[in-house]
């Protein structure tokens, strides 16, 4: 299966509501595809950031609400769709801490569902969503996909086990699979459980702003590359079974981050280390650097947004929305 026109193709969008998946929805959208968007139900109606969509991309989007554990519910989701981007998930490290269980059911459990449902009824092709945390600390770098995995959150022990799950029905039953594993995201729409949102919007609002660890190193990739990583998984015939990093190749610490986003912002607030970010010694993954030529040379994806400019657009959108923020609010 080689896609060349998104148009009128259905698609199921999985964790829609989500910083990553709202920006791959309006995506999917744009090119044409008919966008079916699962989102966790609640009893306010919270379709989470769809909200923030243009309105000519929102009209056309069918929003069902349901839970990943529910199979039921996820296999009335799958049902009539071509293809599936699984990119639900509890995704906060902090939150895996509290919540372990809910973490794995909702991430292991949510995704053997879908891979169920994609089964039975035959979708095209399943994109389901990975994480850079199932390498841990790096061993070596640029961390390949042949990285050892090791679970050092039970937020990336459920990923593990997710992305196992994935290879396995891939494996055993032939289900036309690709696990991409996006490096740290950012852009707008971002939530402040994200250090890079933390840091603007305590910037932007206070003169000392509090973080956990400075050392740690991330690779960072801009929310509109990691987006069209998926549509490029999606089109390439070659990508099926595969395992796909989607990072820059550089990293920059905490530390390294938080002086540019101030240089940005013209501001220069004091850094207090708050001990309640900081996460238990062998549980902090220390350093994240990609390799992305697998994805270079199986989707040629290539990153076109610089950290710089990522930042400076991020930096502006979340100016103009700080009314969606909570400054002295630690997001788990």
């Amino acid at each position: 299966m080689v896609i060349k026109n998104w148009e009128n193709l259905s698609v199921l969008v999985t964790g829609a509501g989500g910083f990553i998946a709202s920006h791959l929805v309006e995506l999917l959208v744009s090119q044409g595809a008919r966008v079916r968007a699962f989102v966790r139900y609640n009893s306010r109606g919270d379709i989470g950031l769809l909200r923030l969509l243009p309105p000519d991309i929102y009209s056309q989007l069918e929003i069902i609400a349901g839970d990943l554990r529910d199979a039921e519910a996820i296999r009335e989701a799958v049902q009539g769709v071509d293809m599936v981007f699984h990119l639900g998930a509890l995704i906060a490290i902090p939150y895996s801490y509290l919540h372990p269980r809910e973490v794995v059911e909702t991430n292991i459990l949510g995704t053997l569902n879908i891979l169920m449902a994609a089964r039975e009824f035959g979708v095209r092709r399943v994109i389901h969503t990975s994480t850079s945390e199932v390498y841990g600390t790096a061993q070596y770098i640029p961390i390949d996909e042949k990285h050892p995995l090791q679970g050092q959150s039970p937020y990336s022990a459920s990923k593990i086990g997710a992305d196992k799950i994935v290879e396995s029905f891939y494996r055993s039953f032939g289900v036309p699979v690709v696990t991409l594993r996006p490096f740290n995201t950012y852009g707008p729409r971002q939530s402040a459980r994200a250090v890079i949102p933390t840091i603007i919007i305590q910037t932007l609002t206070r003169n000392e702003i509090r973080l956990g660890s400075l050392s740690p190193a991330r690779d960072f990739t801009f929310v509109t590359d990691t987006a069209n990583g998926f549509l490029k998984a999606a089109e390439v015939e070659t990508a099926v079974g595969q395992e796909i990093n989607l990072g820059v190749g550089a990293s920059i610490t905490i530390g390294e981050l938080a002086q540019k986003i101030f240089s940005i912002i013209g501001k220069t607030p004091k850094i207090i280390t708050d001990v309640q970010r900081v996460r238990p010694e062998k549980s902090e993954v220390f350093k994240l650097h990609a390799s992305n030529l697998k994805a270079q040379n199986l989707l040629n994806w290539h990153p076109q947004v610089s950290l710089d400019e990522g930042l400076q657009r991020t930096v502006a959108w979340i100016a103009d929305h700080l009314d969606l923020y909570q400054p002295d609010k630690y997001a788990v």
